[in-house]
């Protein structure tokens, strides 16, 4: 079930708000929190929604295990069977078939693969249970005896299918102890219904350009370069748009997730925009990957050599195909560029680093959204003018004219800009009462506006259920 959708946004929350607030006490309240997340996964995923119970339930065990062996040798081989039980069910589901196709390609032989369906939101779910039996085993928490609460922690549908990546560190105090208020559920509703505005208004209108651009037979360099800059805004937009409604849903639930995401595309360098894109994700590989494998405390060969291993991680973790793992390793390469000496150079170039990142950044999420990697050589040698390309096509110029107004919007969205104009009319008296008067109606508009886009049953597909 997708949070932009009439089913969830008619049915499906008002019911679970309405049990949520007659639920007595914070037990109950978990308690309805995690039965509505059970039903709001199973809707999509009537089968897997198992899977995930039994990777809950292998979750609980193990951290009640870690925890009574702590200091011992027991513990750290629990730790080590979690570790394969949840790391193993993730690759069985998510990256089987491509293991099996690369060792055909390698050997000649025809095993056959097993087009299993990946589960909607495992790759979060996952990290989100090492996290936990992780932090028990540091001893950074102590292992939770009520299994209710773990169960909603890790099922919580809010952030569920797309993150924000919540650790049960930051979330632990707020499963027995959260206040529940309207101002505080006022801040979420704003949150969810920008977000919304962000994934229904900016970037399904987006995708239907880069829809429209795949379909087309008139491509041109101008096409594959407009192309390009509508999926970075389609990306950016669809997942962020995503992540404000699971923190407003959050909020209004009473939890308080972290940002995932502080307007990357104004970064002056690769560094800069990994601290401002994906933040849970990003976070999550340094504390659980790179600090443990050493980070920058061994030499420069070896923080290289790290770089290189959380990336090639992270490439890996967003899909089963080697242009996810190319993204990645390119990243690796300009983050150890920028390390050396770039960083350096780039905080004297101000304008330029500017250009430098967002150059990367588009051609980065080329290569990400190709369907191969001969297909992301094509797509970037045609942007360059490597092929048979025209400079410039007649549907270039017309789909550049009829998305004209969302681009503009898009690219102005993704800066700090109108939230820096809002805080400026609000430091006034009067351009607060203004806006306290006038942000109702205009988040009622746009909640409008959308119910109609999918009451007409618009395009309205959500990327990061690919991963």
């Amino acid at each position: 079930m997708l949070f932009s959708s009439i089913p969830f946004l008619y049915y499906f929350f008002p019911v679970v708000i309405i049990l949520y607030l007659i639920a007595p006490g914070l037990q109950l309240k978990n308690t309805v929190l995690l039965i509505t997340s059970l039903v709001f996964y199973a809707w999509g995923e009537p089968l897997y929604v198992f899977l995930m119970i039994l990777s809950i339930v292998s979750g609980y065990v193990f951290g009640l295990l870690i925890e009574k062996y702590r200091g011992k040798g027991a513990a750290k081989l629990f730790l080590m069977l979690s570790l394969v039980v949840s790391l193993g069910s993730l690759g069985y589901f998510k990256y089987a078939d491509f293991f099996i196709a690369n060792f055909n390609a390698a050997t000649g032989l025809s095993v056959p693969l097993l087009r299993i369906a990946l589960p909607i939101g495992i790759s979060f779910y996952t990290f989100q249970l090492l996290s936990y039996v992780i932090d028990v085993y540091r001893g950074n928490t102590r292992a939770q005896k009520n299994f209710i609460s773990l169960a909603t922690y890790i099922s919580l549908f809010p952030q569920l299918i797309a993150g924000p990546i919540v650790r049960y560190t930051d979330i632990e105090r707020q499963l027995g102890d959260r206040s529940i208020s309207i101002d505080k559920a006022a801040l979420g509703l704003r949150r969810f219904v920008i977000g919304l505005g962000k994934k229904i208004l900016i970037a399904n209108q987006m995708g239907e350009l880069c829809s429209i651009f795949r379909e087309s037979g008139d491509k041109s360099i101008a096409f594959y370069w407009l192309y390009a800059i509508a999926f970075t805004i389609q990306i950016y937009f669809d997942f962020s748009g995503y992540s404000d409604m699971a923190i407003g849903l959050g909020k209004i639930l009473g939890f308080d997730f972290m940002e995932n995401f502080n307007y990357p595309y104004i970064s002056g360098s690769v560094t800069e925009f990994w601290r401002r894109w994906h933040i849970s994700l990003g976070s999550w590989f340094r504390d659980y990957v790179y600090i443990p494998l050493g980070g920058n405390r061994r030499g420069a060969v070896r923080q290289i050599v790290n770089i290189l291993v959380v990336w090639f991680l992270t490439g890996f973790w967003h899909g089963a195909a080697w242009n996810f793992i190319a993204w990645g390793l390119l990243y690796a390469f300009f983050l150890v560029i920028e390390k050396l000496f770039l960083l350096k150079v780039l905080k004297k170039a101000k304008g330029i680093n500017h250009v430098y990142v967002m150059l990367l950044v588009i051609l980065g999420f080329v290569l990400f959204n190709a369907t191969d990697m001969a297909e992301a050589f094509s797509y970037i040698g045609n942007m360059f003018g490597i092929g048979n390309a025209p400079l410039v096509s007649d549907e270039f110029f017309y789909y550049l004219r009829s998305y004209a107004v969302v681009l503009i919007a898009a690219c102005i969205g993704a800066t700090p800009l109108p939230k820096m104009i809002a805080g400026k009319i609000e430091e006034s008296k009067a351009g607060e009462i203004v806006l306290a008067v006038l942000e109702p109606i205009f988040l009622m508009a746009v909640f409008i506006i959308i119910t109609a886009f999918l009451v007409d049953g618009s395009f309205n597909p959500f990327l990061y259920f690919r991963f």
